[in-house]
């Protein structure tokens, strides 16, 4: 089988904590050869500890590589549809780590630019592609006959605890351009007017709900799409940084969404469905250390009226590498993507029902 060229864009800390080492260990799928950081330092850094043969800081460098066959995006937010839709116009498949973007017309410049193109998005939701979640889980959830109310709850912990003991040794950047900054500011603004469309003052809080959404929101509310198809509609939301939650109407039964981050170093995220006599669990832990297990717990009523209580873990691999061993296949094989630019838009349509919902409420 061919062995992949990755270039990448981006060398920050999910490429240093998460990608790099990952694509190391499928050296039998992928080969990384260059990689781009707007830092050279981090560049640099990231050539010489994983023995990458080109680095740069220029994207187009990237971009425009005849060798390089998929395009790891892996940048704030903000540069997500801008290399996305240069990278499609070459001809490349790009892995684009979640979210797509943050706004709809940001988002639909990049289906434009793929319908033109002879590359394919694959979009990194990669809780979706645990074996745990596309074995156990699903399986169970299925043997529900009526869903009564699911809970999707992501409590994630200060990220920097966990990061430290990964045994990444990430290293933070020192040189970055003051007209870097001006860029991304000016990116920044422009996606959060489309995201907040007719509002006269983009505020703070407006800001922060945005990136949260695209941070956290996305691992969370794809998987419950997955699971339990997209909502009717967005029943309340409640803003108070740095903790969101919502309620979600499905027609016989509602979802709760509640996700914030705090200083307690414990990784709560999880997504449990509910029948009439059997609840069905699914727990993720912190994906920056390796080995930890997802599993998924069953409770339920017996042939015998008794509570039985079941632990499943479908396998020990990690999302990560579940995830990118199945976009060789897609690349490679023609497996069907999962995880679209299309399939992601449905994220930010949801967004944006939210910030309705939140902006048109009435005080009580």
């Amino acid at each position: 089988m061919p062995i992949l060229k990755v270039g990448i864009i981006g060398a920050g800390e999910v490429a240093q904590v998460i990608h790099l080492p990952t694509l190391i260990l499928l050296s039998h799928l992928y080969e990384i050869i260059s990689i781009c950081d707007i830092s050279a330092q981090t560049a640099l850094h990231c050539a010489t500890k994983f023995h990458i043969p080109h680095h740069t800081t220029n994207p187009d460098d990237i971009i425009n590589n005849a060798a390089v066959d998929v395009v790891f995006i892996l940048t704030s937010d903000e540069y997500h549809a801008v290399y996305a839709v240069a990278a499609l116009r070459a001809h490349k498949n790009i892995m684009i780590e979640k979210p797509l973007t943050l706004s709809l017309p940001a988002a639909q410049q990049i289906l434009a630019a793929e319908r033109e193109s002879q590359g394919r998005v694959f979009v990194g939701y990669m809780r979706r592609y645990a074996p745990s979640f596309t074995g156990a889980f699903l399986r169970e959830v299925a043997s529900i006959p009526k869903i009564m109310y699911a809970r999707v709850r992501d409590m994630s912990g200060p990220n920097t605890f966990f990061v430290s003991q990964s045994g990444t040794f990430q290293v933070k950047a020192t040189d970055i351009p003051a007209s870097a900054g001006e860029k991304r500011e000016r990116l920044l603004d422009g996606l959060y007017h489309e995201a907040f469309p007719g509002a006269e003052e983009i505020t703070d809080e407006m800001k922060k709900y945005c990136r949260f959404l695209g941070s956290l929101g996305s691992h969370d509310l794809s998987l419950m799409r997955e699971t339990l198809g997209v909502p009717e509609s967005v029943g309340g939301v409640s803003v108070n940084d740095p903790f969101y939650s919502a309620i979600f109407k499905y027609g016989t039964f509602a979802v709760t969404y509640e996700s914030g981050i705090d200083g307690v170093a414990e990784f709560d995220a999880h997504l449990a469905v509910y029948g009439e006599k059997k609840r069905v669990e699914i727990r993720y832990d912190t994906p920056y250390v390796k080995g930890l297990p997802i599993k998924v717990r069953v409770e339920e009523v017996n042939e015998y009226g008794e509570k039985q209580t079941r632990e499943i873990v479908s396998s020990y691999e990690d999302a990560y590498t579940a995830e990118l061993t199945q976009m060789y296949k897609c690349f490679v094989e023609g497996e069907p993507i999962k995880t679209t630019a299309e399939d992601a838009v449905q994220d930010l349509r949801l967004y944006d029902a939210m910030y309705s919902k939140w902006r048109n409420d009435s005080p009580v």
